[in-house]
């Protein structure tokens, strides 16, 4: 049943069509589309962005250098050689891009801190009042439109400068630092920030930073990476763990000092894609288990049970960091929510163990094979890198559910680009029909996850606007929005913006 089913959802795609195919209760089809209304009338509907992304003003206010800035700036790292300084200048325009929002009919607004831009040399007694002063008008002013301000304090953008004092997440004083800027968020807008996240995806920070290379501060083995340092066989596990105690820290500050009287909640945001085995056999079953353990059980596991996978014990064995009793205390049971960022799907096949030495590290560590087809045939259309499958939304929240119980869960980014190599008109990238039927196809799998019985309490659209992607700079669009860069920045709503204007007019509100 489930090839059926993708057959009929590659077929919809290359129709174009507006509605889509599931199957009800009785195995008959319907076709139906999907509508707020389909969805509780308090679950909340977002777009989401982030600082280094979005802000540009990197040298207004006294901001200072993150790792995201040094890696913008070095020759070869971003395809068009661009960089986050100016980007779609958020910093400045702010007020215009939340009238968009409230045009839209969203709920909420996804967003993060510069770190920074508060406190530029990452930590310190003095904080940055110009930084304090700016994100008390942003979110002043979402607020004042009706939108609630979900805020991440961390998106890839560590200070710079702690970096490069004591070598950034590799060491504990992290960990001190990291709790010392959230508690003074949460003092400085905890009265209006109701929903905070403490980190996103740490776990493409501990793989890409850590392990391959890709992403700043581009440390790995040379097996698995072109850096000039760094162990792809520890490394990533240490950050892993200083991010788990930096988040618990976070948190137990927040719930000591601040929950009660401020009434807002906190949670963690992690990269999570959809598995399914590639043959129904039980070695391909077992590694889809190791898939989703050295992905997002790596940090579930030890918040929602107080340990680590128990296939990452066995087979990342002595690498693997130990928890004190004291930090087990604080780690488990450190969320109120959880978020997923959710693009694609994928099958897994089991491995065996590597035998040739120095080829050791995260990569391979889980012996599992990642792969999107079996027999030659994708399991589903591939864009730009991340192949369509809808089911995967629901299998995700189902398994999420099975794992780890109630926990509300709230989806913090899905989405998909648009390739734009210079040859990309306006026109074009503003008929985005892909970008359309993959909302609609995805929040109707997620409707089924829900009436199946996840906890999911809100969806946010990755990206309000066109924005810097990290090595591909601006040459690939996720936004609702078309930004001009080269006139002014000028945003323009694509047919997604106006299918989500249309799909929210008549949605409930959330009301506290």
């Amino acid at each position: 049943m489930a090839d059926t089913l993708l057959l009929l959802y590659l077929l919809f795609l290359l129709a174009n069509s507006v509605e889509v195919w599931t199957e009800d209760h009785s195995s008959q089809f319907t076709k139906r589309t999907v509508r707020r209304t389909d969805f509780p009338s308090d679950f909340v509907f977002g777009a989401g962005s982030s600082a280094y992304q979005y802000e540009g003003a990197a040298k207004v206010g006294g901001r200072g250098p993150s790792i995201l800035d040094v890696y913008a700036h070095t020759p070869g790292q971003v395809k068009d050689g661009s960089s986050g300084d100016v980007a779609d200048d958020q910093f400045h325009r702010y007020k215009s891009d939340v009238e968009l929002m409230k045009d839209l009919n969203l709920d909420a607004y996804r967003l993060s801190i510069s770190w920074t831009r508060l406190f530029p040399e990452g930590r310190g007694n003095q904080i940055n009042q110009a930084g304090v002063d700016h994100y008390n008008r942003v979110f002043d002013t979402l607020l004042e439109k009706g939108l609630r301000p979900f805020v991440t304090l961390q998106h890839f953008d560590t200070p710079q400068a702690l970096e490069e004092s004591y070598g950034g997440m590799l060491s504990m004083q992290f960990v001190e630092d990291y709790a010392k800027y959230a508690e003074a968020c949460f003092e400085a807008f905890g009265d209006r920030v109701k929903n905070w996240i403490t980190l996103n995806e740490p776990h493409i920070t501990a793989w890409f930073g850590y392990s391959t290379g890709i992403l700043p501060p581009q440390r790995c083995s040379a097996a698995f990476g072109n850096c000039t340092i760094g162990n792809s066989s520890t490394e990533p596990y240490i950050v892993a763990h200083h991010c788990l105690l930096a988040h618990a820290a976070a948190v137990a500050i927040y719930r000591r000092r601040f929950q009660a009287r401020q009434g807002g909640s906190i949670g963690i945001t992690l990269y999570a894609k959809s598995y399914e085995p590639l043959q129904n056999n039980s070695k391909d079953i077992a590694a889809v288990q190791r898939a989703h353990d050295f992905e997002i059980g790596w940090f579930l596991d030890p918040i929602m049970f107080g340990k680590y996978p128990t296939s990452m014990q066995y087979l990342v064995a002595h690498r693997l960091p130990k928890f004190t009793k004291d930090q087990l205390r604080a780690v488990k049971g450190s969320i109120d929510f959880i978020g997923l960022n959710h693009y694609t799907t994928m099958y897994v096949k089991a491995v065996p163990k590597p035998t040739q030495p120095g080829q050791i590290g995260y990569p391979i560590d889980s012996q599992s094979l990642q792969t999107a087809y079996r027999d030659g045939v994708a399991i589903g259309p591939l864009v730009n890198g991340h192949n369509i499958v809808p089911r995967g939304m629901r299998i995700l929240v189902n398994y999420v559910k099975a794992r780890y119980g109630d926990i509300p869960i709230v989806i913090t980014e899905n989405g998909i680009s648009q390739i734009d190599n210079g040859s990309l008109s306006r026109a074009e990238a503003l008929h985005d029909v892909v970008r359309v039927n993959y909302h609609k196809d995805y929040l109707l799998e997620l409707v089924a996850g829900i009436r199946d019985g996840a906890k999911v309490k809100g969806y946010f659209a990755w990206s309000l606007l066109d924005n810097w992607e990290f090595g591909f700079g601006f040459t690939i669009k996720y936004g609702l929005y078309y930004v001009d860069y080269e006139k002014n920045l000028t945003r323009y709503p694509k047919d997604s913006a106006l299918w989500f204007k249309q799909f929210l007019a008549h949605s409930c509100k959330f009301v506290d």
